[in-house]
């Protein structure tokens, strides 16, 4: 591919912004520079006195993970998606031809987020920038969850045993830095059920096909009326999606109404939707609106085994 002018790179960027770039309307519409203290809290960062220090700006690499959970994208297929759409690069503020975040890079940087509990204060300091524009939680709010894959670890039996004991990467590999950079000790296994469901000429349904996923579920709570994420929690592949129901309800909803699959259906979640002002509206067709800043998809299972 060759350029055909100084500034057709320039030109092509104001062409995408002209037709509607969404992720600049985003970023008209949440300051992500308020999120920086947040962010540095959380991710641990030295002062520079310390080595370590990651090359990537912290607010570059919130939006990051705000457009993975949006595109449902695995790590390895984001650190492709990153270099090949302009329009995400400008959006993350990244340079052509310069370095890019890898996908060990991306998900260190959701893992610290996670632990550190920064992933739930960034999304109520996210949730206020929307009430300070105007962005009023009603309506009722759909909860789902997204599968986000991992790399296989292919690790050995004994580490796979460390790896249940819950021992850090480090830990488990004390003499190989390099190597522990590259494990991913949190994700888990599970299986995904899912596909169009099929049927029997006499009308019963065939049996469903269970894929094995390797990796996280993303837990969201969407606003129905404007289809902003209000609530998130992380978890690994394994957690059952109705154990987060309580996590990721926004109580501070206006309206009551709560759209949830049959993975978060329970007596224990409906005594609780009870006593906290909201209801279940399993019965009710949820409405298919455009998420716009995350789209959910299902993804219950079990765990068969670590990685």
């Amino acid at each position: 591919m060759h350029s055909s002018g100084l500034f057709s790179l320039s030109d092509h960027l104001a062409r995408l912004s002209k037709d509607g770039d969404p992720l600049e309307v985003l970023d008209g519409t949440v300051d992500f520079g308020r999120f920086r203290d947040l962010l540095v809290d959380g991710l641990d960062y030295s002062d520079g006195a310390r080595s370590g220090r990651p090359p990537f700006d912290p607010v570059s690499m919130f939006k990051v993970m705000v457009v993975q959970a949006q595109h449902n994208l695995s790590d390895a297929r984001m650190e492709f998606m990153i270099r090949d759409r302009l329009s995400w690069m400008r959006f993350f503020g990244f340079d052509l031809g310069a370095s890019m975040p890898d996908e060990n890079t991306i998900r260190h940087n959701r893992n610290r987020l996670t632990q550190s509990g920064a992933l739930e204060r960034l999304m109520e300091a996210f949730d206020r920038q929307l009430r300070e524009q105007g962005y009023l939680a009603m309506g009722g709010q759909i909860v789902d969850a997204t599968l986000v894959p991992a790399p296989k670890q292919r690790n050995t039996e004994e580490e796979k045993s460390a790896v249940k004991d819950g021992k850090s990467a480090d830990e488990i590999w004390p003499d190989k830095p390099a190597k522990a950079h590259q494990k991913d000790v949190d994700a888990r296994w599970t299986l995904k059920i899912g596909g169009k469901v099929r049927y029997r000429p006499d009308g019963t349904p065939l049996p469903q096909i269970a894929t094995p996923v390797f990796g996280y579920k993303s837990h969201i709570s969407i606003d129905r009326r404007y289809g902003f994420i209000r609530k998130a929690k992380v978890t690994s592949a394994a957690q059952s999606d109705g154990r987060q129901l309580a996590q990721v309800i926004d109580t501070g909803n206006t309206a009551g109404g709560v759209w949830a699959d049959k993975a978060y259906r329970s007596q224990r979640n409906e005594r609780w939707l009870a006593r906290n002002m909201q209801r279940d509206n399993h019965d009710a067709s949820a409405p298919t609106i455009k998420m716009r800043i995350v789209r959910g998809c299902g993804g219950a299972g079990r765990s068969p085994e670590p990685a």
